[in-house]
């Protein structure tokens, strides 16, 4: 689904967040992303949900290189990818069912849009889409009022109404109770599973990633680590990757500055 041959990201001409990395992500694979703050993990998410372009190297996706699409044909690809973030970037004053359905923009006309939101359209598709998260009875609820962990749910529903071939989940259970975070992992992997989607998620519990991903990637200073079986994981290879590292906040002010001047990140597009 994926493969990133010597991609390299670079902020200001001076910040290396990834440096020379080789990945390869195949269709339907479930992998979990662990290393240090400032490991650069989510600088390659950004990367993968195509918000921003890589400075040198090869990005693939689904057999297209699409590291230097643009227009349509960069919207094209984005509607396949759905995201998760840490924040879960949902209107807050807008009933439930509004929220899930954002999902659909990036397929949607304006006149269709507008006209979902003075009436929501497609209904059966955010019933579904909360039933399966299991929260279908929060459908016409203020979304703020809501609790944190059912807010991660409506904000995985707007993915699924989405409906992309690759979930990237990125930090999806650090702004919920612990007590919540194995559930939300667990339902992420569980619904990927269901419909055939790679996920890959971005996660700073390593027990949580050890426990649940057959697969496990460690990243650090922009470099990968290692790459094995969960199994095969070893307390020296967790030494090694958390030892050392960059500050997380170099590497966020130099995304928040790039964002804003990517070629990308000026292209509409969605994530969840």
């Amino acid at each position: 689904m994926y493969q990133l041959s010597h991609i390299s990201k670079i902020f200001d001409g001076r910040i290396v967040a990834l440096d020379a990395l080789n990945l390869k992500v195949r269709r339907g694979e479930k992998v979990a992303l662990i290393g240090p703050s400032g490991a650069g993990k989510t600088t390659l998410f950004r990367m993968l949900n195509l918000t921003i372009p890589p400075t040198s190297g090869t990005l693939v996706f689904d057999g297209q290189d699409v590291s230097h699409l643009h227009g349509r044909r960069l919207r094209e690809v984005r509607r396949r990818i759905g995201t998760v973030y840490q924040q879960h970037n949902l209107v807050p004053r807008l009933p439930v069912v509004h929220n899930v359905l954002s999902g659909k923009l990036g397929s949607w006309s304006i006149w269709q849009a507008m006209c979902s939101l003075i009436r929501p359209t497609e209904l059966n598709l955010a019933c579904e889409a909360l039933a399966q998260v299991g929260i279908s009875d929060k459908l016409y609820e203020r979304t703020e009022s809501l609790s944190g962990g059912q807010q991660q749910r409506v904000a995985i529903a707007r993915m699924l109404a989405q409906n992309p071939e690759v979930i990237l989940a990125d930090e999806p259970v650090s702004s919920v109770d612990p007590a919540l975070a194995a559930g939300i992992v667990k339902l992420l992997l569980d619904l990927s599973t269901t419909y055939l989607k790679t996920l890959l998620m971005n996660l700073h519990s390593v027990d949580l990633a050890l426990a649940h991903f057959p697969r496990v990637i460690g990243l650090k200073d922009g470099k990968v680590s290692f790459d094995l079986p969960a199994a095969e994981v070893t307390d020296e290879h967790l030494t090694a990757l958390y030892s050392g590292g960059r500050t997380e906040t170099i590497e966020e002010e130099a995304l928040n500055r790039a964002e804003h001047r990517s070629a990308w990140s000026c292209q509409p597009h969605l994530t969840s």
